[in-house]
């Protein structure tokens, strides 16, 4: 199993770099297989996610689309592939369509390590994704 760096993925979503995107496109057509598949680890897929919104303007629903396709792609292997599920699971129903798939996923890690409630300073994932906003009176 080969392990999968964000620039490569990047590369071969957005074909921005000629030589780059050729590159990062033949190798996961040609030498990723249900046998032998690209690792992406949750690192990976969060960074991932932050240069498709930050630097190429991606916008939530799309980068859902892409992450969906991602996990139906069988040459494929992802790191807590569950929680990565749940998260995108959240974002489809109620409350979590608001969130960003990030906020989502670090939340359903912190669900499936079993923690009690996850604390941020950010009001969106705190209404959106299930945490609580760290306050002084929370403290």
């Amino acid at each position: 199993m080969a392990g999968l760096d964000s620039n490569v993925i990047v590369r071969c979503l957005v074909q921005d770099d000629p030589g780059q995107s050729a590159l990062a496109s033949r190798f996961i057509e040609r030498k990723l297989t249900v046998a032998r598949p690209g690792f992406i680890s949750l690192v990976v897929l969060v960074e991932t996610c932050w240069v498709l919104r930050r630097l190429f303007s991606v916008d939530e629903e799309e980068l859902v689309g892409t992450l969906q396709d991602m996990l139906n792609t069988a040459q494929f292997h992802f790191e807590r592939r569950d929680v990565v599920m749940a998260a995108i699971g959240q974002r489809a129903v109620g409350r979590g369509r608001k969130a960003g798939f990030t906020d989502l996923l670090i939340a359903q890690l912190s669900k499936a390590a079993r923690s009690t409630h996850k604390v941020t300073f950010d009001k969106a994932a705190a209404r959106s994704a299930g945490m609580r906003l760290l306050t002084p009176l929370s403290e």
